[in-house]
């Protein structure tokens, strides 16, 4: 039996069930499929630091007769089978994305549909409570058919587990929040601009704590950002297309990701259906390295597992889950010819037993 499982958050208008469960083969990059636990749109997952939950937000308009969205709670046996524990409102509508704090106390969601943000507080049996603290973005930005009104796109938690950061696409900003733990409220610390109809979308801070990137999905841009520990600043360094300069036709990225060794920075970009690739340099600076095809279409998010050996590429529109090896020496995608076949996949999470 493999020591790493894999759950896939998926879209469930195409005959998905909801959230699959894999054995990973981490030698060879390979899925096999244990189950599903059927939930409606349960498009981004988050695992407790347990182990023993994962978190799943309902990417839906309506809940009980409310305009909100809902995140589910749901218990990991040891072989990898999921079963529901409850649901809450995320007080918001139209919910895209999550993570769970360090502590495994709390679970905060960004609210895409809405413009906002929810924190809940999760139970000793990891069932979730009703929301702590809820804030509502105001503001747009100049792109009028994508930001006339705020769209919180993802949260992700620092090393810390002090500083939340709220990519904002409809405002052009990331907002950075402080987590109280004592409350389960957030205070905000920073709101850091990008360049007008940019629309930051996904985020990343690399494992030595200094930098920080987001990836731009309007702009099909990547922000490099000196990062500070201390106040959760950010301060922008660097700003690198992710296309290639012939590129005419649409796109739009998705999700980015920094190797665990820090070498590497990858990008999904949705049109062009590849995975951008660029090596990091000692100052935090990217320099691209290339690109390779995601073997479908629309990349909708990626992961790289525990390993760093390989990287597992979501194609939502073609339903298949690609695997390719990581050069560790200069950052190259190569096919393993691993794949897998699931229906509308969004979101990839590892979880190492």
């Amino acid at each position: 039996m493999s020591n790493t499982l894999a759950f896939v958050g998926t879209y469930t208008n195409e005959g998905s069930d909801g959230v699959y469960a894999f054995n990973y083969n981490s030698d060879t990059g390979e899925l096999s499929p244990i189950g599903s636990a059927k939930l409606n749109n349960p498009s981004f997952v988050a695992l407790h630091p347990s182990g023993k939950y994962l978190y799943a937000i309902n990417e839906i308009s309506e809940l009980n007769g409310e305009k909100v969205g809902a995140i589910s709670a749901l218990a990991i046996s040891d072989s990898g089978e999921l079963t529901e524990l409850n649901v809450q409102s995320v007080k918001g509508p139209g919910p895209c994305h999550l993570c769970i704090d360090a502590t495994g106390k709390y679970a905060l969601v960004a609210n895409y549909g809405g413009g906002s943000v929810c924190v809940l507080p999760i139970g000793e049996d990891g069932s979730l409570q009703e929301a702590s603290d809820f804030i509502q973005h105001h503001g747009s930005s100049v792109n009028e058919r994508r930001q006339k009104e705020p769209h919180a796109h993802s949260i992700n938690l620092d090393a810390q587990n002090r500083f939340a950061y709220v990519a904002d696409l409809g405002m052009d900003k990331i907002l950075v929040y402080e987590l109280h733990h004592q409350t389960g409220k957030l205070s905000l610390a920073h709101s850091v601009a990008v360049s007008p109809g940019e629309g930051p979308r996904h985020f990343d801070i690399h494992p030595n704590g200094k930098y920080a990137y987001v990836i731009n999905e309007i702009g099909n841009t990547v922000n490099a950002y000196n990062y500070d520990a201390t106040t959760g600043a950010l301060t922008e360094i660097q700003s690198i297309n992710t296309l290639p300069k012939d590129f005419t036709e649409t796109s739009h990225t998705a999700d980015i990701h920094v190797s665990p060794d820090g070498k590497f920075a990858y990008g999904s970009n949705r049109g062009h259906d590849s995975i951008v690739i660029y090596a990091i340099a000692d100052d935090g600076t990217l320099t691209l390295i290339g690109y390779e095809p995601t073997g479908g279409k629309n990349p909708r998010n990626f992961a790289i597992d525990p390993s760093g050996n390989f990287l597992l590429a979501a194609n939502q529109n073609t339903h298949n889950i690609v695997t390719f090896r990581i050069n560790k020496e200069d950052g190259t995608l190569h096919k393993t010819g691993a794949e897998a076949d699931v229906s509308r996949p969004v979101c990839i999470k590892f979880l190492t037993k």
